[in-house]
């Protein structure tokens, strides 16, 4: 939908943690009047709403999974995780974290009181997985096949983190897997097929934040499958809803992955 200049300066006024969210909520409100564009007057009138009283509280539903835009195409996307996004969004409507927050919740709800998780397709982490409670990244870790290497340097080009040196006395590419990112782009731009798709899954960062005491996620040691990042999901809901007492966030009560990791696949 078509936004007016002015209309697209007031919503990168809103905090970009939920921005999307209210994109989406004005955009349905000028729709509403049969409009085909999105005027200044339509984000006021929506601010407006929002701010009367209990006009917020209508709009929580007590978490939030948010993704990248590698589902529409995105050449960067390393493993999608459109269907991780749909089965963590069940998980969490089971453990019915809306009604856990209004028993637990001093006040009224706001969005920052919501349980967060955010999932990107790719190392460039376009959906901002290292501050929010739970954040996946789709990731590829690339190996060596018996394929021939014909020294072309493409994937030392290609590798923007310098993880891969060519090996010209053996004729092979050497990959440093403490600077891989598993982006897999250099298995793509490998014209023989020597650099191949040793393991696919996903990364997991625990507990990241903004507000006045930010805090990056932890990362989960590990490349997970999608059935082992929702056993983490799971326990990540279970942890938050015995040791929440008023509603504090997920990364204020974890301190040490060690009180999810060591529990993530036992059912």
């Amino acid at each position: 939908m078509k936004w007016s200049e002015e209309a697209d300066r007031a919503i990168k006024k809103v905090p970009f943690f939920v921005r999307k969210k209210v994109k989406r909520k004005v955009e349905a409100h000028a729709q509403q009047k049969s409009k085909t564009s999105v005027e200044f007057s339509d984000v006021n009138e929506l601010k407006k709403k929002f701010l009367s009283k209990g006009g917020m509280k209508k709009e929580i539903k007590g978490y939030e999974v948010t993704t990248c835009f590698g589902s529409s195409g995105c050449p960067n996307t390393a493993n999608s995780g459109t269907g991780l996004a749909k089965d963590i969004e069940k998980i969490i409507e089971k453990e019915d974290i809306l009604g856990f927050l209004k028993e637990t919740v001093e006040g009224d709800l706001k969005f920052h009181h919501e349980f967060r998780a955010a999932i990107s397709d790719c190392p460039n982490a376009c959906s901002r997985p290292q501050i929010v409670d739970i954040g996946i990244i789709g990731s590829v870790l690339p190996g060596i096949s018996d394929e021939e290497c014909i020294l072309c340097n493409a994937c030392v080009e290609a590798c923007k983190e310098k993880a891969i040196t060519l090996d010209y006395e053996n004729e092979l590419p050497l990959i440093d897997y403490d600077q891989c990112l598993m982006c897999a782009k250099c298995i793509s731009a490998c014209p023989t097929g020597i650099i191949v798709q040793k393991e696919k899954g996903f990364r997991v960062m625990l507990g990241g934040r903004l507000g006045r005491h930010p805090r990056l996620a932890m990362e989960v040691p590990g490349l997970h499958t999608h059935g082992e990042v929702l056993q983490i999901v799971k326990k990540c809901l279970e942890f938050y809803k015995e040791n929440s007492k008023k509603g504090e966030r997920f990364s204020h009560i974890l301190s040490s992955l060690d009180q999810i990791v060591d529990k993530k696949y036992n059912n």
